[in-house]
Formats: C-alpha cells, sequence, structure tokens
C-alpha cells in the first residue's frame, strides 16, 4: 500500500531500501588477495589506478610488500600504495595499517630519489605506530616458540603483530597524530616506556642483555620523526568520505591476503590484521557501500612463505622440488620485503574457490601464468581427501588442514614464450584451457590475465 502523499513519514523518513545519504560512486573498486599473499595485487593496483580518482592501503603494515614494473623498472612497496605512481591521484595510507616512520621516510626518499615525488602521499592521523619493542618482542616470541620445538608462526619479525596486540589493548599505543604532539607524546612514553621495559626484560632469552628503552630518548626520536612526517599527515577517512559522497572513485588495496586473515585465514598461521575485502571499509573509514566491485588476485600456482600447512606444496619428490625451483627462479618467488624464497605448489582451487566466496570477488586475475611455460604437465588440485572422503570444502585451519590430502585434475603444458601475447586468442591452447578450468571451478570470471611482470604485459578479457 502506498503512503498518502501529505503523511509526514513519506517526506522525512527514508524506507529501508532507500539511501539516506548520497550515492556513492560505482566505480569503485577492492583489490584482494585470493591466497597466501605475493600474487601480484601491486601490479594490478598500477594498472587500475588510471580508472580511479583515489587510492588507499586499507591494512597491514611493513611486512607486506608490492612489486610494480613500469617502463621496465621495477619498484618494491612496502608501506606505501602502488598508486603513488600517479602524482595527480591521493595515495593514502589508511587507519586500518600499522605504520613504521622510519621505513616510510626510507622507502618516500628511495622514490624521490628515482623521480617519483610523493607530494601526493596522505597518511592517516589515526594510523598506528609501529615502535621499536614491537619488532624485538616479534623477535623474542618467535625464538621462544623455536627453542621449544614449535614452528613459528613465520613472521617477518617487523613489529606488526606486536603493534596490532596494542592497538587493542589501548593503553600501550601511540598513534600517528601523537607524534605531532610532543606533549601528549611524552605523557605516552612516560607511561608505556617502564611497562614494556618490564615485559620483555621477562621474556629476553636467557644469557641475552636487554638494553632498556628510554623514555626521553624515543620522545626525541619519534617527535622528529613526526615532524618529517607532518607534511603528509590528515584525517584521511574525512578526504575519503568527502571524495565518495562527490561522486569520485576509490580503488582500495589489500595487502597480504584472505588465507592470511586474521579472522578468516589459516589460522593460526596468518597476519595481524583483516585483509580480505572485509577489511576495506573499516582499514579505510567509509561506509562499506563504497565498495562496489572487488577483483580477486591469484596467481597460476601457489607460493607460500613463512610457517603453516600448503596441501599442493611440491615437496615430495626430488622431481616436485626440481619443478618447484624452477617456478620459482623464473617466477621471481623470494619475499618484496624480506628475500625469503616462498615455498611453491600446484594451484589450489580449494583454497581459492574459498577465498573468492569469502570475499563475494566479481573478477579475477591470473597472476604469473607465463611463469608455467615450459612445464609439461599442469597439476590443480579442485578437490581434498579428508578422512577417507573426498571434499570441495575449505577449513580455515591449520590443524583441520593438516589431515587434507590433495585430489588433482593434470593438464597439458604449454612451451611457447607467451609473454608477447596481448589478447587471449594468441595464448596457446593448453593455457586457455587451463585458465577455463578455473573459471568453472570457482564459478567467477577472469578479468585481467598477467603474461609478464611489466603494466603492458597484461591481457584484459
Amino acid at each position: 500500500m502506498s503512503t498518502p502523499a501529505t503523511s509526514p513519514s513519506a517526506s522525512t523518513t527514508p524506507k529501508p531500501y532507500e539511501p539516506a545519504t548520497p550515492a556513492m560512486a560505482a566505480t569503485s573498486t577492492a583489490i584482494v588477495g585470493l591466497q597466501w599473499g605475493d600474487e601480484g595485487k601491486g601490479k594490478i593496483v598500477n594498472l587500475l589506478t588510471d580508472r580511479h580518482d583515489a587510492i588507499v592501503r586499507y591494512n597491514g603494515g611493513a611486512n607486506a610488500g608490492h612489486s610494480v614494473v613500469v617502463k621496465g623498472e621495477r619498484f618494491a612497496l612496502h608501506l606505501i600504495p602502488s598508486g603513488i605512481m600517479h602524482a595527480d591521484k591521493p595515495a593514502v595510507v589508511g587507519p586500518g595499517v600499522v605504520i613504521d616512520p622510519e621505513w616510510l621516510l626510507k622507502e618516500v626518499a628511495g622514490l624521490r630519489k628515482r623521480g617519483v615525488g610523493c607530494e601526493n602521499l596522505v597518511i592517516s592521523d589515526h594510523a598506528h605506530v609501529v615502535m621499536p619493542w614491537h619488532k624485538l618482542e616479534d623477535e623474542l616470541r618467535e625464538a621462544f616458540l623455536s627453542a621449544n620445538s614449535v614452528e613459528p608462526i613465520g613472521t617477518t619479525r617487523r613489529g606488526i603483530g606486536p603493534c596490532y596486540a596494542d592497538k587493542a589493548q589501548r593503553s600501550t599505543a601511540i598513534r600517528i597524530a601523537d607524534l605531532l604532539r610532543p606533549e601528549v607524546l611524552s605523557q605516552k612514553l612516560a607511561t608505556i616506556v617502564p611497562f614494556k621495559n618490564a615485559v620483555l626484560a621477562a621474556i629476553a632469552r636467557p644469557g641475552s642483555t636487554f638494553v632498556p628503552y628510554d623514555h626521553r630518548t624515543l620522545l626525541e626520536q619519534f617527535a622528529a620523526l613526526g615532524e618529517q612526517l607532518r607534511p603528509f599527515v590528515t584525517g584521511a577517512s574525512k578526504l575519503l568520505l568527502d571524495m565518495a559522497h562527490s561522486g569520485k572513485s576509490i580503488l582500495f588495496e589489500g595487502a597480504n591476503a584472505t588465507l592470511l586473515d586474521v579472522d578468516h585465514g589459516t589460522y593460526p598461521y596468518v597476519t595481524s590484521s583483516t585483509c580480505s575485502a572485509l577489511g576495506a571499509p573499516a582499514g579505510a573509514g567509509v561506509p562499506f557501500t563504497c565498495v562496489r566491485s572487488i577483483l580477486g588476485v591469484m596467481k597460476a600456482y601457489s607460493t607460500r612463505v613463512g610457517g603453516g600447512v600448503m596441501p599442493t606444496e611440491l615437496i615430495n619428490s626430488d622431481a616436485d622440488r626440481a619443478i618447484a625451483d624452477g617456478i620459482r627462479q623464473r617466477g621471481r618467488e623470494f619475499g618484496t620485503t624480506t628475500g625469503r624464497p616462498r615455498r611453491v605448489g600446484w594451484l589450489d582451487l580449494v583454497a581459492v574457490r574459498y577465498s573468492a566466496r569469502l570475499n563475494g570477488v566479481h573478477g579475477l586475475c591470473l597472476m604469473l601464468l607465463d611463469v608455467l611455460a615450459g612445464v609439461d604437465t599442469l597439476m590443480v588440485a579442485d578437490r581434498y581427501e579428508v578422512d577417507g572422503s573426498p571434499t570441495n570444502t575449505f577449513v580455515p585451519d591449520a590443524h583441520w588442514l593438516a589431515g587434507a590430502r590433495p585430489i588433482y585434475r593434470s593438464f597439458p603444458g604449454f612451451s611457447a614464450d607467451i609473454t608477447a601475447a596481448r589478447s587471449l586468442r594468441e595464448l596457446p591452447t593448453q593455457a586457455r584451457t587451463y585458465m577455463e578450468f578455473i573459471e568453472q571451478t570457482i564459478g567467477v570470471p577472469i578479468r585481467f590475465v598477467s603474461v609478464g611482470p611489466d603494466r603492458a604485459q597484461t591481457i584484459e578479457c
């Protein structure tokens, strides 16, 4: 039944399904990794920056790394969004990111040395600060696990987890805004430093010499870092909200990946933030209605860094290890942040399908397809065997996953170099068959295919 035009509710109260605020830009997009990270998200972000008005990194810290190749020149980014290459668009580090000020300023200096001005860099004043004790605690925790015959989490030891823990603890946290207010910073350090000294002294390894922190020294150091950061710092969420409500489009850049998500990844071998698309609104400081399109980035095979189960890892024979090493070398599978060799395995579509469903992706970006050239037979896991029965269910739990055995399908490989291909018809039949199986299994179309590291070596489907 329609409401009479004279009813007060007709003019003052919106219906539940009607927006009470201006419509958000329909072109805003979230880019999210569907595996264990290192999928090539930076390249897709760099490609799509032209189509958006701002780029925002919404999670993680200097534990993440994105490599971007522009005109043959490789840029390794850690805290700064990949959109920094576009000087006319704000490249925003959102409140959901934890920031190591020294690392960030080092990254800015490195980019400027190579001709990237960074004047478009925006840092949220609400982002939390990675302090020296966070890195030490990270190191001590990993060492404790190793010393007690427990598999370490495999962190980068950059202090990310302890910083997020202090963010939740609140009383021991420092935000970027505090670095710009020496009197506030002094008060906080006077409280936090004695507490951290007591905790770290207690967990330091026997025989090690722990040097207590001095809050006056830290005040001088971090107040100076704050002054260097001041030109970039602002209320980033207000900036993004103003842009969204004026019809501008935002590109949300996720770090790490879904299977490392603290809530929905392969716990406990995960990172410390919400790195799925579910974390984009909170980590950027915008409504969830801002995220209109979600692209899931995946490799044509699997990799993982650090501890935790990886069902399709190529480690069971010399032949497996030889295949893995070839993929590792061709794909430059060494950590952007740490340089660690990545573990390599066949494509695990049980895991990718789970991630695609969780994120609600609208399209897939298939990366590093060229790396598989020369592999005679390609194996893909589309089911697991668990307790003697086949299943296509993925449970993001390390204990459950340890009992899962991949069930493979085989596909003929391709030997041709595909790095010059610029359309799907230029790809070998075997490569297209491989892609079609991925689409059918996941139930989502492939929108981009990467056939080489350079921005130009990308096929848009």
